[in-house]
């Protein structure tokens, strides 16, 4: 029974996990060829005045524009993270809390992944107008707010078994 609820686990995690990845590549993807067919590069639409802009950049570095034309580096490197996320879910017990943010990290990755390879850059095109900060696209978001969920995630959990390590261990 217990090798039964494992593989049935296991499948579960797996499936959280791509269907996760893959709602986050597609919006990712959406929202830059939607961008594309919109705006020329450079050009600026305003969303939220004062808050959120368009603005078409074609972003050859990495994260907020850093290492310019170090892009087939980026690729193996994202293509390393999904990897490790994808075996990490598969080969550990760990609860849907923790999957669903490898998900978003490992889609986002990927959004980035498919621009590189097919473009040679990265579409970013949301701008903050109330801070200077740097342009940021879809998988940006997915890929940070995954890392910080993952980072909450892990803690709780490993706190929580913690504690049921420790109320056995006293009994």
């Amino acid at each position: 029974m217990v090798a039964t609820s494992k593989v049935s686990a296991r499948g579960t995690r797996t499936i959280v996990f791509w269907v996760a990845a893959c709602l986050v590549l597609v919006l990712d993807q959406t929202t830059k060829l939607a961008v594309r067919s919109v705006l020329r590069v450079g050009e600026r639409q305003t969303l939220i005045p004062g808050v959120l802009d368009l603005l078409y950049v074609k972003n050859d570095g990495a994260a907020f524009s850093l290492g310019r034309g170090a892009g087939p580096l980026f690729v193996l490197i994202a293509a390393a993270v999904v990897c490790v996320a994808f075996a990490y879910v598969w080969r550990e017990d760990i609860p849907l809390s923790l999957v669903l943010p490898i998900a978003c990290v490992a889609g986002g990755g990927v959004g980035n992944m498919v621009d590189r390879l097919c473009a040679g850059y990265v579409t970013d095109f949301l701008a903050t107008s109330f801070v200077d900060f740097p342009v940021f696209n879809v998988a940006d978001i997915f890929v940070t707010c995954g890392i910080v969920c993952a980072l909450i995630a892990y803690n709780v959990w490993e706190s929580g078994r913690e504690r049921a390590n420790g109320d056995a261990g006293g009994r």
